[in-house]
């Protein structure tokens, strides 16, 4: 999953990218609202978070330039906790708003539920034969066993799981696990791949992760 945070507080920004990357998410940082405007135009993303008080053009003209042509879920993330600033960000088109300070669990569990919305196949529960990953409590288990995944590692691994039996290239790979400006010429999908499967497949008496020579890597079931 793909979100746009717009967030112009460098603290604030580094804290929330690295949690949420660490979840599994994959996040893009602007820090102007005239460059988040032109960012959703370009990109599709599964959730956009969006402070108010931005440079350039602040979040309430932000979200009505979004909402002209996109539907994806916005998320308020700000300090102003007035009333009528919580009415105006929901009448503007916000799905949700929450004040700072807040609770990183929280932010995650409200996350959770937006992306959830409107894709009624999205369980808390991710699996392909005895493979389970519990998105709410971001633990991985194989035949019963826990397995320990990096960040990265695990965002590999839900990218696959969404999309089993589907044959993901190392350009799709790396735009989705990895930010946009990924260079291709890197191996980093190839070593990632390779971690991937020492955890997920080599314990294991089945793969579930297969090479494609030629086109890249799908993760299913085979006889």
């Amino acid at each position: 999953m793909r979100i746009l945070l717009a967030e112009d507080e460098v603290h604030a920004g580094e804290y929330l990218v690295k949690g949420l990357s660490e979840n599994g998410l994959v996040v893009d940082w602007l820090r102007n609202g005239l460059d988040v405007v032109h960012q959703v135009g370009v990109v599709a993303y599964d959730l956009v978070i969006l402070d108010v008080g931005l440079p350039g053009l602040d979040g309430w003209s932000v979200i009505q330039r979004i909402r002209a042509s996109h539907t994806m879920p916005v998320l308020f993330l700000t300090a102003r906790d007035r009333v009528e600033d919580r009415v105006r960000g929901l009448e503007l088109g916000a799905d949700d708003y929450l004040v700072k300070p807040f609770a990183f669990s929280e932010l995650l569990a409200r996350i959770h539920v937006l992306l959830r919305r409107g894709k009624p196949q999205e369980r808390d529960t991710l699996s392909l034969g005895d493979l389970q990953v519990h998105l709410l409590r971001r633990r991985v288990e194989r035949a019963g066993r826990r397995i320990d995944l990096t960040a990265k590692e695990y965002a590999l691994l839900l990218l696959f799981l969404r999309r089993q039996g589907e044959v993901l290239s190392r350009t799709v790979i790396a735009e989705q696990v990895w930010d946009m400006n990924f260079d291709s010429d890197t191996n980093v999908v190839e070593v990632a791949i390779r971690r991937l499967r020492t955890k997920i497949d080599e314990p294991f008496d089945t793969p579930l992760i297969h090479t494609v020579r030629g086109f890249g890597y799908v993760l299913e079931q085979r006889p």
